[in-house]
């Protein structure tokens, strides 16, 4: 590869993304081109090893120039799991460790970890000059997004989010087609997360009354970071059920938004929205005390986005409905393939309509009219193994933070109107202002934990 090239063709599309985000922004002139590494293996460290976290160790697992040299977890029954698969991996439960003592052994990290604390760690790897890979949603704040995009542009390193359906099949024939214009300019847009089967996830709350006393292998201070403390309490924060606080998740609309929203995003190349509203669960509205501590179990997010050539207008409403709400009935039924997924987006085009279901293959509406109309031929591809091979100079991330960044601000701009319902929240990007209702934005940034501050987030 022309490292010259590489190096001119990175800035500008970094440069670019960044100048898409509404702030000025200049690319660190000291950003250099990646060259394979020595010996030409990736020296990588797992930060978050349970769970999801474990699903990602496998896959840079399976990477053959990947060696996993470190593991961190807060929980020490979910690091000795990981241990027995990466046998004489260094071993840590406090991230911050590792990154001091593994400055100069290793090249990148992937972080697998509750929201409420993917800043401040892919902030301390991307200091310390390593390749990132983050589980998505990027951050649990806006601002903290802003200034992570910012830091990993100036930087220059290697950033992955966790979309990992952005690198699928499906949802790149879907980019390819909404940028061809086949269903024509776009008029509205639908998304939709109504997956059964969560309840489980998504609890209504109270807390408990009492917490208890953490078990000795769970490192509660750690797990807590800089989140406000809370005590322990069994089967209400971990493992899994986490999210369902906003203390430490970002909701469903946060969480699994970044899944339906990329193709779209990308497709349309949409940016910074214009206007954000929200209409909540009744339940959650009428309770104070629901709304101070837990998310909905059910929303509808619309945004009001900038148009573009893509768009039939000079704006273009974007809708997200979960839990309880839906999208209406005469979108669904323009769908005859049988039931309508339950994860998808659906773009209403002047000349047809494109359903993108999450994780499978897209459809062009109605299917009479478009029966002949032949699907791309792709190559199958890793959203892990992908990362690996940018840190190594031989490909770009499907979803590096300087496109993934402005999406993630968007989605998380729904995560404020949801704890305003039925508010309009007017957007001004560059400032990062409600200019009409300015109550709200003490929602875009958190005062973190004693011991855990950063500069602008204490």
């Amino acid at each position: 590869m022309d490292n010259n090239h590489s190096t001119s063709r990175r800035k500008f599309l970094l440069t670019a993304a960044t100048a898409a985000m509404g702030v000025p922004f200049m690319l660190d002139a000291s950003a250099k081109a990646l060259a394979a590494l020595p010996g030409g293996k990736l020296r990588h460290a797992c930060i978050g090893v349970g769970g999801m976290g474990a699903h990602d160790l496998q896959n840079f697992k399976s990477h053959p120039d990947v060696e996993i040299v470190a593991l961190c977890d807060v929980d020490e029954n979910n690091l000795k799991k990981a241990a027995e698969i990466i046998p004489g991996a260094r071993l840590y439960t406090d991230w911050r460790e590792l990154l001091k003592k593994e400055k100069n052994k290793i090249d990148a990290v992937n972080i697998t970890v509750p929201d409420h604390n993917h800043f401040i760690i892919a902030m301390g790897a991307i200091e310390a000059g390593k390749h990132v890979y983050l589980q998505k949603p990027m951050c649990h704040d806006v601002a903290e997004v802003r200034v992570l995009t910012e830091a990993s542009i100036k930087a220059g390193v290697v950033t992955q989010l966790g979309t990992q359906i952005a690198s699928s099949i499906g949802d790149r024939t879907a980019v390819q087609w909404i940028k061809a214009g086949i269903i024509g300019k776009v008029k509205h847009a639908y998304l939709c997360s109504n997956r059964s089967g969560i309840a489980g996830y998504r609890l209504a709350g109270p807390r408990p009354a009492q917490g208890q006393e953490p078990p000795a292998h769970l490192h509660w201070d750690n797990w807590i970071g800089t989140a406000p403390m809370r005590p322990y309490a069994a089967d209400i924060y971990h493992p899994a059920i986490w999210r369902t606080w906003q203390d430490f998740g970002t909701g469903w609309s946060g969480d699994i938004g970044c899944h339906i929203f990329d193709a779209v995003w990308k497709g349309l190349d949409l940016k910074s929205p214009l206007s954000v509203v929200a209409e909540v669960q009744k339940s959650w509205e009428d309770s104070p005390e629901r709304r101070g501590d837990t998310w909905p179990q059910g929303d509808h997010i619309t945004w009001m986005f900038p148009g573009n050539e893509r768009t039939a207008s000079d704006t273009l409403p974007l809708e997200w409905f979960d839990g309880e709400f839906y999208p209406p009935e005469e979108v669904r039924a323009l769908y005859s393939g049988g039931n309508y997924p339950e994860e998808a987006a659906m773009l209403i085009g002047t000349e047809g309509a494109l359903l993108i279901p999450h994780g499978g293959t897209p459809v062009l509406l109605p299917e009479s009219k478009f029966k002949d109309y032949k699907y791309p031929k792709l190559e199958e591809r890793n959203h892990y193994h992908h990362f690996v091979e940018a840190c190594l100079d031989r490909a770009k991330t499907e979803s590096y933070f300087a496109q993934t960044g402005p999406m993630t601000e968007a989605i998380l701009l729904g995560t404020v109107a949801i704890r305003v319902p039925g508010k309009v929240l007017e957007w001004d990007a560059a400032n990062m202002k409600f200019p009409n209702y300015s109550a709200a934005e003490k929602y875009l940034r958190r005062t973190y934990r004693k011991g855990w501050q950063r500069k602008g987030f204490s």
